[in-house]
């Protein structure tokens, strides 16, 4: 008796064991190389000259300064008040609890409040950053930035 055989069919699956070993060297290489390259580009920040803001009758300026050791002092307009604390230095959360008073005292009045920060040169970052902070937390949305015309 002849036995029947069976056609093999070829195979059609392709070896992806190469493929796999090519793209774990890229990974590595990759990882390897991430760390070394340059994060962020060096930049030399402008000075900036402009012109004074428009001022209408409904609105009042708060002025946060923040001098090089670290303490707050605010202004309410051009007027000077020292019962109001205009020329203590503060901590960020007395300064925080100021400026919420200001702004509910101003929006009793109706009255809308813009704010800006003039911080000094040499304070660093994280301070100006810590202050935009707490006016959020005090209600203010929009911050300006005063600087001096170059």
């Amino acid at each position: 008796m002849a036995r029947a055989r069976k056609k093999r069919k070829p195979v059609a699956e392709m070896n992806v064991v190469p493929y796999i070993d090519v793209m774990l060297v890229l990974l590595v290489i990759f990882m390897v190389t991430a760390p070394m390259l340059n994060q962020g580009v060096k930049v030399d920040l402008p000075k900036v000259s402009s012109e004074a803001l428009p001022q209408d009758n409904n609105t009042q300026v708060l002025t946060i300064s923040i001098k090089s050791d670290k303490t707050y002092y605010w202004n309410l307009g051009s007027e000077v008040d020292t019962e109001k604390q205009q020329d203590k230095a503060m901590t960020l959360p007395q300064m925080t609890s100021a400026v919420t008073k200001i702004i509910s005292a101003g929006n009793d009045n109706g009255k809308r409040t813009q704010v800006f920060i003039r911080g000094d040169k040499t304070v660093d970052y994280g301070s100006v950053m810590g202050a935009m902070g707490g006016l959020q937390k005090a209600g203010v949305g929009n911050v300006g930035l005063i600087t001096e015309a170059p």
